[in-house]
């Protein structure tokens, strides 16, 4: 009987397209932790520094948005620690910034307080997404990159969904008085998380050791560099509109959904939920199973689907033409959960893989900006669009994910590099 269950237990994992768990208990309980204090506290920001010292709302997001522009240089010292200790020493490092940052807010009475305080937020949180993928490829076996990025992103979607909910009943049972107590509870759950990345065992990538190079190698090599790096900054470029599309689900579901759609308060609620339980459940076997084989290929899938949901969500706000609402939004964000699915481990590999320094915190952070300063952006940018008309966030970002699809297949090699074979 043992022998019956442990020789289903392989199959099983086959089929949900998780990749083999066993020697990595840390890396996952690290990620889960990582990400059960962001669905806790990320959210709560506004209605903790509203409610419980009284500031006006207009001052609390200036103070915010002043302390996450700040951070955005972050990225870059970031990827000088990382180049120079390691992708795991700067993951712990980022995991203490954040815990001590969010532990501020118990300090901070006056907006410019609240703007330090997301300051040291906000850089715990870009120095670990700049080493987060290099620390799966160090991690992980070679084999399974791709699956080790797919598991990952279901991993930090429960454990966000986890955390929101934990969050939501806490507020439920205890009201607002409950927020500083759910800011002493999960703050440390940061530093849980740092002890735990602490200890993964870590492998990098074999790197090969030539001699000195002829002038003509170097000129060649000089070459090469230029190319690579135009590849990796059109793979940034591309990456923006799907930063945006994933920041519409948090600046921009609630109010169209409510305000221009007339659909009840808890409609968002439902779309996100859509969303969570579909990535979190699906990303892994449609990865492992459905998606392309070449990352780059996977993502142009995604991005298809992206351009699919935008006409979907727009649909209802069409003048005159009288669609339902939840049809149309549920086509829409299942539509979008499908893109998310298959575009965000095939990018998140290919930003470590494209070219042979893509693994290097030079490159990394520049692939992280595209995430800081999109999710910074876009509050600005979509409620813009919105009070111009009901329909333009949803064609401005049709469009451009279009042209970043069209950008997608220049991201090929123009040859295989060092024998490996390229996206």
């Amino acid at each position: 009987m043992t022998g019956t269950v442990t020789s289903r237990a392989p199959r099983l994992r086959r089929v949900l397209g998780i990749p083999a768990t066993r020697g990595h208990g840390r890396f996952i309980t690290g990620n889960l932790i990582d990400s059960l204090g962001n669905g806790m506290l990320l959210p709560l920001g506004l209605l903790y520094f509203t409610t419980v010292r009284d500031l006006p709302i207009a001052a609390v997001g200036a103070a915010v948005t002043a302390g996450q522009l700040a951070a955005l240089p972050v990225v870059f010292v970031a990827g000088r620690v990382m180049d120079r200790h390691g992708p795991r020493r700067l993951t712990v490092i980022a995991n203490a910034v954040s815990a001590a940052g969010f532990l501020s807010f118990l300090l901070a009475e006056r907006p410019w307080q609240v703007a330090a305080a997301y300051l040291l937020v906000q850089s715990g949180i870009n120095s670990y997404y700049t080493a987060q993928r290099t620390l799966i490829l160090h991690a992980a076996p070679a084999a399974q990159t791709r699956g080790w990025f797919a598991f990952t992103g279901s991993l930090r979607n429960i454990g966000i969904g986890v955390g929101a909910l934990l969050a939501a009943g806490t507020l439920a049972l205890f009201g607002t008085a409950a927020l500083t107590w759910l800011v002493v509870t999960a703050a440390p759950l940061y530093l849980l998380a740092a002890f735990c990345f602490a200890r993964v065992p870590t492998s990098p990538p074999p790197q090969s050791a030539p001699g000195e190079p002829t002038s003509e190698e170097k000129a060649a090599v000089a070459r090469s560099e230029t190319g690579e790096m135009r590849r990796y900054l059109l793979l940034v470029t591309c990456n923006v509109p799907f930063v945006l599309s994933q920041a519409m689900l948090s600046v921009l579901i609630a109010v169209y959904a409510t305000e221009t759609l007339g659909l009840p308060a808890w409609s968002a609620s439902v779309l996100l939920v859509v969303n969570t339980a579909m990535v979190s459940t699906l990303t892994s076997p449609l990865t492992a199973h459905a998606a392309p084989r070449q990352p780059r290929h996977t993502m142009a899938l995604g991005m298809t689907l992206l351009v699919c949901a935008m006409p979907a969500f727009a649909a209802p706000a069409l003048p005159g033409a009288g669609l339902p609402a939840w049809p149309a939004l549920i086509t829409a964000i299942v539509l979008f959960s499908l893109a998310e699915i298959y575009y965000s481990p095939a990018v998140s590999e290919l930003s470590v893989t494209l070219t042979p320094s893509a693994a290097r915190g030079s490159r990394q952070s520049l692939y992280q900006l595209s995430w800081s300063a999109g999710n910074i952006a876009a509050p600005a940018l979509f409620t813009g669009l919105l009070d111009a008309h009901a329909v333009l966030p949803w064609t401005v970002q049709g469009v451009a994910c279009l042209v970043a699809l069209a950008a997608i297949p220049a991201l090929k090699s123009p040859a295989a590099q060092g024998g490996r074979k390229q996206a």
